[in-house]
């Protein structure tokens, strides 16, 4: 093997592990869920019309933390955590709000908390879409669905708030 093809295969190696690694830290967000039983008490809420069927949630997560996990991986390529500090940085701070808010909202019961807090990571995620267009605009497009899911829950969480209150 060729020196070239042997640091070809190491950096893709490498890239390989590393969109491991940001696959897993994103599903590590999804843990505090695991964690928190939703019980009878959200079932007892009053729910607007507009409120998602359980079943979604699972599916639409999934899909979102790995479009998540591919969008970091983008950014983390062009340069690592060395040149890309600051965007990176923000994209793990806006992780642990959206890990913070199941235990906030299902386990504490505290949904005007959790709008807080839920308002908070909106606003994490915007400044991480805003670093990540800088770096990698493919990066940032692909937070946008998820952009807009935190914005459904957003408005959920408030009216869920403002209906059992």
């Amino acid at each position: 093997m060729s020196t070239q093809a042997a640091s070809v295969s190491v950096n893709n190696t490498k890239d390989t592990l590393a969109l491991g690694g940001w696959l897993a830290l994103c599903f590590l967000a999804a843990l505090g869920g695991v964690f928190v039983s939703t019980g009878d008490w959200y079932m007892s809420l009053n729910k607007p019309s507009w409120n998602p069927p359980s079943w979604i949630f699972g599916p639409v997560w999934t899909t979102l933390y790995c479009m998540m996990a591919v969008a970091a991986w983008q950014v983390w390529r062009v340069g690592g955590w060395q040149r890309q500090r600051v965007a990176l940085s923000l994209f793990v701070t806006q992780l642990v709000l959206n890990a913070l808010w199941t235990p906030i909202f299902f386990g504490a019961h505290q949904m005007g908390w959790a709008f807080v807090e839920i308002c908070m990571l909106w606003l994490a995620l915007m400044a991480t879409i805003g670093a990540f267009w800088k770096v990698k605009p493919s990066a940032a497009l692909l937070l946008l669905p998820y952009l807009a899911w935190s914005s459904f829950a957003a408005a959920l969480n408030f009216t869920l708030w403002r209906l059992n209150s």
